[in-house]
């Protein structure tokens, strides 16, 4: 039987490390075939294994490390510190080790909780434009919101822009009550419940009313010039090439622009390329522009996100992708008249 003992453990982090009915302390013991057990600000770790012994305090210490700049330790931490251990990648994670981006309203702590989040937030801090690929939960949308506010808030720009697409998925909301604001209400939702939550209702509203602050659909950027502003463009798998040109143009001086979609939620008729697609492959390598891909591993929502996205990506890649499918169209037979 092997033993080794973390000591001068806060009764907060224990607390934390232990979840509720000890279901996060299960997940670590059950990983590395150990026991875990804390008296008196100590935590002993024990097993028959020495290699698992050693890689379950280390995990606990990471963990410890990752909670002091967070207010929990949750199935999705655990999980993560775990699959990058096992993945010989422990060295990496120092860098979600940094500060927070900014405070939400009720001052809970924003930042990277993965590798990828930390990567993709430095790469807005050194870039001019920004791609942000990848799968739902994975914090693409929501850390470039924070980055903004934090940008607005130390006067680095004027003012922020968000702009989505108006593309439906699946649903037809053209009928809907109300005036021209109520109808796109529904596509800027989550835009507005990011704000809101980092902001205060009543902040975001009063940055909306000043200017400081505006969200609109990606229509109605035609023509415009930005300056001094922090531009995110989101769900842009829904774009055409023609929508993600006209976006791309409007970048003026001292702004910064963030572009993030899904390209496995893709709303537009198949015979349509999607602008993000065709973005990301004429973009590539031009200095001044990130393209930053985020794994199913980056997912921060409920742990089944991360299952159902690979159950979808397993099978979704035995299927044609959108740009056989167009070319399958095009050479289809037109029936005669």
């Amino acid at each position: 039987m092997f033993e080794k003992t973390i000591n001068d453990v806060s009764l907060e982090f224990v607390l934390k490390l232990f979840g509720t009915l000890d279901a996060n302390l299960e997940i670590i013991e059950n990983a590395f075939s150990v026991r875990v057990v804390s008296r008196e600000g100590v935590i002993r770790i024990s097993g028959d294994n020495s290699t698992d012994v050693n890689m379950a305090a280390s995990c606990i210490n990471h963990l410890e490390r990752i909670s002091r700049l967070s207010e929990s330790v949750d199935e999705n931490s655990i999980n993560y510190v775990i699959s990058m251990m096992r993945e010989e990648r422990e060295s990496e994670l120092g860098a979600i080790y940094s500060d927070c981006i900014c405070l939400t309203n009720k001052g809970k702590p924003i930042k990277a909780k993965t590798v990828g989040q930390q990567k993709y937030v430095d790469a807005i801090g050194s870039n001019t434009i920004v791609f942000g690929v990848g799968p739902a939960g994975t914090g693409k949308t929501f850390l470039a919101v924070a980055m903004a506010v934090t940008a607005l808030k130390k006067k680095q720009v004027a003012r922020i822009v968000l702009t989505r697409p108006a593309v439906e998925a699946g649903e037809k909301l053209g009928f809907l009550p109300g005036d021209l604001q109520s109808k796109i209400d529904p596509y800027l939702r989550p835009l507005y419940d990011a704000l809101g939550e980092m902001l205060g209702q009543e902040s975001f509203k009063s940055c909306l009313e000043k200017g400081m602050i505006e969200i609109c659909p990606l229509a109605y950027m035609r023509g415009r010039t930005l300056d001094d502003a922090y531009i995110i463009l989101d769900e842009a798998q829904n774009t055409t090439p023609e929508q993600m040109k006209m976006f791309l143009t409007r970048l003026g001086n001292n702004s910064k622009a963030i572009i993030t979609g899904d390209i496995t939620q893709i709303d537009l008729p198949f015979i349509r390329k999607s602008g993000l697609i065709d973005a990301l492959e004429l973009l590539d390598g031009i200095k001044g522009i990130a393209i930053f891909r985020f794994t199913r591993k980056d997912v921060v929502r409920h742990p089944l996100v991360q299952q159902i996205i690979q159950a979808y990506e397993k099978r979704d890649n035995s299927r044609p992708t959108q740009s056989d499918r167009r070319e399958t169209f095009k050479r289809r037979p037109k029936e005669k008249e």
